[in-house]
This record gives C-alpha cells, sequence and structure tokens, in this order.
C-alpha cells in the first residue's frame, strides 16, 4: 500500500483563534502584534486585514496609518506550537499519526485510513468541515509524499487529493516556494527567471546542485518520493492498537459496548497473532464536542481473551458520557508481554498461582474494587517482622527466601510499631497489664520472650524481645520490649500485631 499524506494549512491560525474566543473581532480588521527592536510589529492579520493592505512585517502604526480603526492585539509568540499540538492531538480521530508544522500547519500520516470515511474525496471534505465548523480558515491536500502536499495545500490550484503517483505533474506549475526553500534560494532562482518548477526541473542535478546547493535537489526529491520524509507525531503510535469510526456519532451505552466488542476481537486477534498478551488496555472515545473519554483496565498476567477483557472493561463502561456523541472508538494496549501457553497435567487439578481462572477472577475483583486491595506479599531477608516482607511485582514471582515458621506470627501486622503504656513484673517476665488506645487489657497467658535483633550492618536501635500475649477476652496480642530491661524505666513498650 503507497504511503498517502495530508497536510492542513491554517492560513489565519492565530487570528482565527482570537475570534473564537472574541466573537466580535471577526467583524472588524485586526492585527497582532509583537515588539522587536524597539517598534511593534504586524506579527498576523485577519482576513479583513489583509485585503486592506496589511500584511506580515508591517510597522505597527504604519497599519494603523493604512487603517485608523485597525485593532491592534498583543501577541503570543508561543501560543501558535501550542495550539497546532492541541489541533493535532484533536485530529488523532481521522489518523493515530498526526505532527505539527509550525508556524501554521499540520502534516498526518493517513496510509489506510480514508476508506473509513468512504474515500480520500470525503474524507477530505469531512476534516475540511469540522474546522470550517470551528472556525478556522484551512486549505487540505493529499499526495503520496508530505513535499507535494504541502505544496499544493499552500500554492496549488489544482484538485486538493493528488491520485498516487502523478505528484510529478502536480508540482510543475508552481513557484519554487511551494519545495519548502530557503529565501535566499527561492530569490536567486526567481531572479534567473525561473519562477515556476517545471523551468528548472529538467535541468542537469548537477548544475543545479552547484548553483543552488545541496537542499534544492533533497526536497525536490522528498516532494517526487524519490526520499523518504517521515514524521514526528504529538502521540507515538501504539503497535496495537484499532480503530473504529462511527457514520453517525453513537449516543447510546449499547452502541459503547458494542464497539467495544468489535474492538476487542480485532485487537484480540492480532495479539493472537504475534502470541502475546496485553497487561494494560486503553478505550478512549472521541466526542462530537472535541472532548476524549477514557477507560483504562490492566490485568495480573498477559491476557487476549476477549471475554475476560471485555468484562473487565464492563465494570467501568456506566463511567463513559457520550454527550452529543461519539464519533471515533479506539482500543490500544500500550502494555503488552509475550503469553507463553500453560501447559496443564493431567493429574493434577490445582494450577496454584499459575492457574488463569486465578489470574482472571484476580482481574475482576479488582476491576471492582481498584488496584490497591489485592496484594501478594513475599519473605524478604531481613529479621525485622516490619522488613521481612515485601510486594510482589507480579504474580508469579517467585520468593528469594522462605518464610519463617519456627515461631508463630500475627495475621494482622502493623507498619509501625506503636508505643503502649505495660505493667511488667521484674526482668525477663511477660507483661501483666497493657493500655492501648485507652483501653486497658488483663493479660491472662503468655509466651515469650523471643529475641529478634537488626541485621548487623544496619545498626538501626536495641533488640526486641517479643511477647505472645492473650487477654481475659481471649483476644491475642503481638508485644515487644526495646533493649534489656532497665530499674530506671528508660526502655519502652510496643505493640506490633493482631493474632485472629
Amino acid at each position: 500500500m503507497p504511503k498517502r499524506f495530508v497536510t492542513i494549512w491554517f492560513r489565519y491560525l492565530r487570528t482565527d483563534w482570537f475570534i473564537r474566543r472574541q466573537p466580535g473581532l471577526g467583524t472588524i480588521p485586526f492585527v497582532l502584534a509583537s515588539p522587536e527592536h524597539g517598534r511593534m510589529l504586524v506579527t498576523a492579520a485577519n482576513a479583513m486585514a489583509q485585503t486592506l493592505g496589511i500584511h506580515i512585517g508591517m510597522a505597527a502604526a504604519d497599519a494603523r496609518a493604512v487603517i485608523p480603526s485597525l485593532q491592534v492585539l498583543d501577541d503570543k509568540p508561543e501560543q501558535a506550537v501550542k495550539l497546532l499540538t492541541g489541533l493535532a492531538e484533536w485530529c488523532i480521530r481521522y489518523t493515530p499519526s498526526v505532527a505539527i508544522d509550525p508556524p501554521d500547519g499540520l502534516i498526518m500520516d493517513v496510509t489506510g485510513c480514508a476508506h473509513l470515511w468512504g474515500g480520500e474525496d470525503q474524507y477530505i471534505t469531512a476534516i475540511s468541515k469540522r474546522f470550517q465548523h470551528f472556525g478556522y480558515d484551512t486549505r487540505i491536500a493529499m499526495a503520496d509524499t508530505v513535499g507535494c502536499a504541502w505544496a499544493i495545500a499552500r500554492f496549488g490550484t489544482v484538485a486538493a487529493v493528488i491520485e498516487t503517483g502523478h505528484q510529478l505533474t502536480a508540482l510543475l506549475s508552481l513557484p519554487p516556494a511551494a519545495l519548502r526553500l530557503e529565501a535566499a534560494t527561492i530569490e536567486r532562482l526567481e531572479k534567473l527567471g525561473l519562477r515556476t518548477i517545471s523551468n528548472f526541473i529538467s535541468i542537469p542535478r548537477t548544475a543545479l546542485r552547484r548553483r543552488f546547493s545541496q537542499q534544492l535537489l533533497i526536497r525536490l526529491d522528498q516532494a517526487l518520493g524519490y526520499i523518504e520524509e517521515g514524521i514526528q507525531p504529538v502521540q507515538p503510535v501504539e503497535p496495537f492498537q484499532e480503530r473504529l469510526p462511527c457514520l453517525e456519532p453513537i449516543l447510546t451505552a449499547k452502541g459503547i459496548e458494542i464497539a467495544l466488542r468489535r474492538l476487542l476481537g480485532a485487537l484480540c486477534q492480532l495479539l493472537q497473532q504475534e502470541q502475546k498478551g496485553l497487561r494494560v488496555a486503553l478505550f478512549k472515545g472521541y466526542r462530537a464536542d472535541g472532548k476524549i473519554e477514557k477507560v483504562e483496565i490492566s490485568t495480573i498476567r498477559p491476557s487476549n481473551n476477549i471475554l475476560h477483557i471485555f468484562k473487565l472493561f464492563e465494570f467501568k463502561l456506566s463511567s463513559i458520557e457520550p454527550a452529543l456523541g461519539i464519533e471515533l472508538f479506539i482500543l490500544e494496549a500500550p502494555r503488552v508481554e509475550v503469553l507463553s501457553p500453560f501447559q496443564e497435567t493431567l493429574w493434577k487439578n490445582n494450577a496454584g498461582l499459575d492457574d488463569t481462572g486465578l489470574s482472571e477472577l484476580l482481574d475482576r475483583i479488582t476491576g471492582k474494587m481498584g488496584e490497591n486491595h489485592i496484594h501478594r506479599y513475599l519473605p524478604d531477608e531481613h529479621y525485622w517482622p516490619e522488613r521481612s516482607l515485601k510486594l510482589a511485582v507480579a504474580i508469579n514471582e517467585k520468593p528469594a527466601t522462605t518464610w519463617k515458621a519456627g515461631r508463630p506470627r500475627p495475621l494482622q501486622l502493623l507498619s509501625k510499631p506503636a508505643p503502649i503504656d505495660v505493667t511488667a513484673p521484674i526482668p525477663d517476665y511477660p507483661p501483666m497489664l497493657f493500655r492501648y488506645k485507652g483501653t486497658l487489657h488483663k493479660i491472662m497467658k503468655a509466651d515469650g520472650p523471643e529475641r529478634i535483633e537488626a541485621e548487623w550492618w544496619l545498626q538501626q536501635g536495641q533488640h526486641r524481645d517479643y511477647y505472645c500475649v492473650e487477654n481475659e477476652a481471649g483476644n491475642r496480642y503481638w508485644l515487644f520490649r526495646l533493649g534489656h530491661y532497665d530499674v530506671a524505666k528508660t526502655y519502652q513498650w510496643f505493640i506490633h500485631g493482631f493474632f485472629a
């Protein structure tokens, strides 16, 4: 499939932007000006001002002399790039690959996109009408190369869509400036009477290079397609992405669900062909009012199971607000991993953590409750209890050591031990009473002490003597004394966990 590009030229980009925010400016001549070398120079002028003789680079004072009623507004030079970036992101509904072309253009790689709108002419017309509705005066062209499309959009007088392989014919009657040349090169060509591309295209290349530098040949070859010219999209194109444009804006929940099912079928088929599974998926709806609705899901292990992924999205589809309608749906998988097929053994019924059913169950629970409600912990190589465990990065992560099972450990461990008031007899005896959060507990049974010290290379604090105690209500706690018993009572007691 040959490459196809679209370029969009915003003839009055910044002034149109001002008119969108101040509609009253649309009926009067006005310019934008910025200071340069102590003078205010015109940097942009609306169509009415240009018709009356105002041009870019003119002194604002001279412009006012030509049009006494001229409105002069302060320009914001950095606004153009921000505005183009926003427009480029909006244009992603027409193609995933959109780049800005400062100071007043966009470039789109539309290869394989136009048929979704019924053809290239309909595609161009749809884009043009939308920008016209927004209040932007544009010229749009489509061709096999960026250079040819750029030239036709700004200087062309023929049809906006150049058929594949016809870029040479389309360029012949255009001026040298259509090749995006430097001003000095353009001036030199015009002085020699070479005012159209047809005047010099047949001149030997060695003569052109010697007289006008290599840039002329490069630009010519780019426009004709002899040198490939790429673009830098404002958003990286996801390799695993499916798009579904709508002939009419979708307003209903059922329509959104049907769109998701169709996109999931296509995306999962692609993932299966590549033997991959998604870990993160993003479902986006581009609304008619320019806003984007997003729903994101994630999985514990790679998956290309259509039914399972749809169930994860189903929990969140109600959060999508179609408003005036959704014109384009995009489903992308920004994070994918190799999906290794799991071999089940016939003589075992339990696959443990490798059980696909378990992973899918955890995915559904996470989708309903949130990502921070399910955790898996692994033993860590530390003595102090709060450091002896860590969060697993993945469900199938292997532990570096084994759990310490020699002595009982509480089911609920405080992340930070809490200080308590304790009444205890002479050295190494368990406490008799302790007060925690204002409640006094009388200890009926106790076991200990179990001494736990920090690793020698950490050197943080004294050793701990832990006791398992039970109060009169049968509740069991894990307490410890920090350091050795001291008659002066400089030691402290803490509660660190709760047994069932």
